[in-house]
């Protein structure tokens, strides 16, 4: 309740002084508190938007609400246990997270890991993208007005998490990578199912298209709203799908390649109009993009192990535990103690999604980190908030935030 007593979530506070009458006199604000439960904030973010009538002179994202304590928490789990917070760090692309901070991990070991193995990670983390990227198309047409969209997108991403749970077992925390490969061995028939929805899916990506591309609503609701100079973006610390949308071709993935980025062929989609219907527009197509590199995936997946020869650090074949007893030494070891790492640091960046993940890890020599930090796409984005809002429309401002495609665990942490 605010201090009007006015209850709601949308909470008003009116600033100025007012005559003996009751007239106000001079400027009359407006302060509404935006969340921090509300459908257009994706979470549980809170915007404290002060306007002047439905123009918004300022605009502060509070966040902290959903804070877990991750980065901590990594200091009392072995590496290997700790793949399964990262899962929770952006619940929309979890394998993501995984991906990067195996490769940190792999980096301190020295580790050499198969090419079926990074093949599989590549297609998954594709996978991966087109799912984050159906829920925010989703999501996004939803907060300007537009339903179909949403359904149709959720319909797509029901299949991406089918294959995640043939994988893995698992819809949303998949936790299939490892540091040294994979978590278990590629499920049989794999390859069909794969094949099987990304031979529709540029078809459904054309849908959305007829959708909204051309649509007159849409347009008016997306072009030239939420534009930000490329300067301040970069000041800001934004990445990804906003910055190509400005005209920078920037892309970890082509920049610094990692996990074998480098044997695939595919573009890096921008445009140069800086608003929300750019950023749309850079997103549809790096969706194409990704169906590009899953079917190469499809075409050129190398045989061989899934993981990769380093006894002391990737559990054995059950089988081998069963009639080795080196193998079954080495599986109690690992699983009671974990396995060292090397006393060392690094940072290793991937193209998340949202833009560039970092992740900063430490290693004192013992088998738990000493200290991780994540560098999350979502927190450098939401800092670009009011730069990109202040003087713009209230109605704009749900356009806006939402072309940022922000995820509060991310920025939380």
């Amino acid at each position: 309740m605010s201090e009007t007593g006015i209850p709601g979530q949308l909470t008003a506070e009116i600033e100025g002084e007012q005559a003996e009458t009751g007239a106000p006199s001079g400027p009359r604000r407006m302060v509404l508190n935006m969340g921090p439960q509300h459908p257009s904030t994706h979470g549980v973010l809170r915007l404290k938007v002060e306007l002047d009538g439905e123009n918004i002179m300022k605009c502060d994202p509070d966040i902290g609400y959903l804070h877990t304590g991750i980065e901590k928490e990594f200091e009392v789990k072995t590496y290997q246990q700790a793949v399964t917070l990262t899962d929770r760090v952006d619940y929309l692309a979890p394998l993501s997270n995984n991906l990067g901070y195996c490769l940190a991990v792999e980096k301190l070991l020295g580790l050499e890991i198969p090419p079926q193995a990074q093949w599989m990670r590549v297609m998954l983390t594709e996978l991966t993208r087109l799912n984050s990227h159906l829920v925010w198309l989703g999501t996004h047409a939803l907060d300007i007005g537009a339903m179909s969209v949403f359904l149709y997108c959720f319909r797509e991403r029901e299949d991406i998490l089918r294959i995640f749970e043939m994988f893995s077992g698992q819809r949303m925390m998949t936790s299939y990578f490892r540091i040294g490969g994979l978590a278990l061995e590629p499920p049989r028939g794999w390859q069909q199912r794969v094949k099987k929805f990304i031979g529709v899916f540029p078809n459904r990506v054309d849908e959305y298209e007829d959708l909204l591309t051309n649509n007159p609503i849409w347009i008016g609701r997306t072009q030239g709203v939420g534009a930000i100079p490329l300067e301040d973006m970069l000041d800001l610390g934004v990445t990804g799908p906003m910055l190509r949308a400005a005209g920078l071709k920037t892309d970890a993935r082509k920049d610094a390649p990692y996990t074998s980025y480098d044997q695939f062929d595919f573009e890096v989609p921008t445009r140069t109009e800086n608003d929300v219907y750019a950023r749309y527009q850079v997103r549809i197509e790096e969706m194409r993009q990704s169906v590009r590199i899953v079917n190469q995936a499809l075409e050129g997946m190398p045989v061989g192990p899934w993981k990769a020869d380093a006894p002391h650090v990737v559990l054995p074949d059950r089988e081998k535990m069963k009639t080795q007893m080196e193998a079954l030494i080495y599986h109690f070891k690992i699983v009671t103690e974990g396995f060292r790492v090397p006393e060392g640091e690094v940072y290793q960046v991937i193209e998340s999604p949202r833009g560039e993940l970092g992740f900063y890890v430490v290693s004192d020599g013992t088998s738990h980190p000493y200290r991780i930090h994540m560098r999350t796409p979502s927190f450098g984005n939401l800092q670009a908030t009011s730069k990109m809002v202040v003087g713009t429309l209230i109605a704009d401002l749900i356009a806006s935030i939402g072309s940022m495609d922000f995820v509060l665990g991310d920025t939380d942490r």
